[in-house]
């Protein structure tokens, strides 16, 4: 079918549905939802059988869902309407929740519903839940709605009031009142947008990433009637770049603070010198999860195999959380068969780290820090013969943090994620052994359009084309993991892998010495289009036109033409 997605922004959600249709056959194109006159014109030059709408934060005119069959996927279940529907299912506890394919008419949220799927609802941040169990649902749905869709079978939606939208207000915390469970909570109804809005040592700002902390604020780190006299939000500590506040009954770990009108940054990075005095509580490389505190890098054993975590907040890496990660990669290689690279709780990895280096003073400098200290981790990995490595992409991945998967023996992923193996749409041409690993996997002329083409591949797409060895479904995807990290060890093939090594080590470095050559102006160039567009990035400014790379009817077409 000829599929128009129209869209706020080409978001997680829209890119996993965007993937699946193209893994369906469908000719896919996407139009930003921006103006009346554009769409039309965009919908008119593509002439679609059907509109998706699986991001939308605007009301459509009726001189598009009158004349297209147009579509809603609204993830709230049957009955629920209007904005903010995840505030609502977790501000309830509700313990199941749903997703919608309804029919887009006069009425809010009020067409007619093709297609609805419910899930658990886990304990955790509404962008978690927006991440995995909303867009795990929505490839279901989307399965069942083209056969009601074809089949012309639908239900009523139910016609129930509006809820209002979730202000403010709504979210504010009592540090006086609320408990640190409260406060969790808080948080997490509103992370990752638009935060809670709050004051900390005197910054208005607004607060992302709660964690709860079992020891600091209660007995152990701090003494007891020391503490009693420290009024709650007093910081009792800082860590990682996040700081732990007082509560009425303990401790909360806050990670990322905004200020109105600019960025997420790490806490620290915000309040900076307002911390001074303020001790940093540090924990071991590798944290081993006895109690409940806030950390990046954890690892499990099973057998033989170790499971390294590493939880950076939105996939983002630093300069310091890289060599942090290389540290714990060095000391796992000798304690373990195989190494599974598992990533974090909602993205395997997006590469460096945007915001910070926009804050950055000396973006030059510190971006070109970024990216040796991102290759030094990657040249870890490569180079760890004494150990089998699998990257585990159990969630999406972008730009370096494909990279950083593919630097592995072995790649698996999850049925449902989607990569991003490019960077030019930051204006840069990447590092991290990207000219060595991906060739080696899908070999030159494809390893150039996928870098070119700047589009979402799925899973089974990578699959397909060798860029991943296996994809395993959601239904004990863990336990496949672990039968398939089992049977990659092999002596031999470690001997192997040692010779190719010392074979060919001056030739992978010589990729990554040239990567580094091409990569130096885009950091250190004033006129460079990279700072231009991480501006835009990280200040999430708003699209003034659909991206050229999204709305192509023929590629090859194109192509031919340039």
């Amino acid at each position: 079918m000829k599929i128009l997605l129209l869209v706020t922004s080409f978001n997680s959600l829209t890119q996993t549905i965007y993937t699946r249709l193209l893994d369906r056959g469908d000719e896919v194109v996407v139009s930003y939802a921006i103006n009346e006159v554009q769409m039309l014109e965009e919908i008119g030059d593509f002439q679609p059988e059907l509109i998706l709408c699986p991001f939308l934060k605007t009301y459509l005119p009726p001189s598009i869902y009158e004349n297209y069959p147009t579509f809603i996927f609204h993830p709230g279940p049957r009955g629920d309407r209007g904005p903010n529907a995840l505030e609502y299912a977790l501000k309830s506890h509700t313990k199941e929740w749903g997703v919608v394919i309804l029919r887009a008419n006069a009425e809010y949220d009020g067409g007619d519903i093709y297609a609805e799927q419910s899930f658990d609802v886990r304990e955790t941040y509404k962008a978690s839940l927006y991440r995995q169990e909303v867009t795990r649902v929505s490839l279901r749905a989307l399965d069942l709605f083209f056969e009601n869709y074809h089949s012309n079978r639908y239900t009523p939606q139910i016609l129930n009031p509006i809820h209002e939208s979730f202000t403010q207000a709504k979210r504010a915390i009592d540090w006086e009142q609320d408990d640190t469970q409260t406060i969790i909570d808080k948080v997490h109804l509103s992370d990752s947008y638009p935060g809670v809005f709050d004051e900390i040592l005197g910054v208005p700002c607004y607060l992302y990433g709660a964690w709860r902390e079992d020891r600091i604020g209660s007995t152990t780190l701090v003494g007891k009637k020391e503490n009693q006299t420290l009024p709650p939000k007093a910081v009792l500590a800082k860590r990682d770049g996040a700081i732990c506040l007082k509560t009425i009954d303990g401790a909360v770990w806050i990670s990322h603070l905004k200020e109105p009108g600019k960025f997420k940054l790490p806490a620290t990075y915000l309040l900076k010198e307002r911390l001074q005095g303020i001790k940093e509580e540090r924990l071991p490389l590798i944290f081993d999860k006895s109690y409940e505190t806030f950390y990046e890098i954890s690892v499990e054993r099973r057998d033989s195999v170790a499971y390294l975590c590493f939880n950076f907040h939105n996939g983002a890496m630093s300069a310091a959380q890289c060599i942090r990660l290389k540290y714990a990669v060095e000391y796992l290689k000798d304690e373990c068969d195989v190494l599974v690279l598992v990533g974090g709780m909602d993205f395997f990895s997006n590469g460096i780290h945007l915001n910070i280096l926009e804050d950055s003073q000396k973006q030059g400098e510190d971006g070109w820090a970024n990216i040796n200290a991102m290759n030094d981790l990657v040249s870890a990995i490569l180079y760890a013969d004494e150990v089998v490595t699998v990257a585990s992409f159990a969630r999406n991945a972008g730009a370096g943090g494909v990279f950083l998967g593919l630097a592995c023996d072995y790649a698996v992923a999850l049925d449902g994620v989607v990569f991003n193996p490019h960077y030019k749409t930051l204006g840069l041409s990447g590092s991290e052994y990207h000219t060595y690993t991906l060739p080696k996997r899908v070999g030159d002329e494809k390893a150039q359009k996928l870098l070119d083409e700047c589009l979402p591949i799925s899973a089974r797409g990578a699959e397909s084309i060798g860029m991943i060895d296996e994809v395993f479904d959601f239904e004990n995807y863990y336990e496949s993991l672990h039968r398939y990290a089992l049977s990659r060890y092999d002596d031999d093939f470690l001997w192997q892998k040692q010779e190719y090594l010392e074979t060919h080590k001056s030739e992978i470095e010589a990729h990554k010495e040239r990567e580094l050559e091409i990569i130096y102006p885009e950091f250190w160039d004033e006129s460079s289009t990279f700072h231009r567009l991480r501006k835009d990035f990280v200040y999430k400014v708003c699209p003034r036109e659909t991206p050229r790379r999204l709305r192509v009817k023929n590629r090859e077409k194109e192509n031919r033409d340039a």
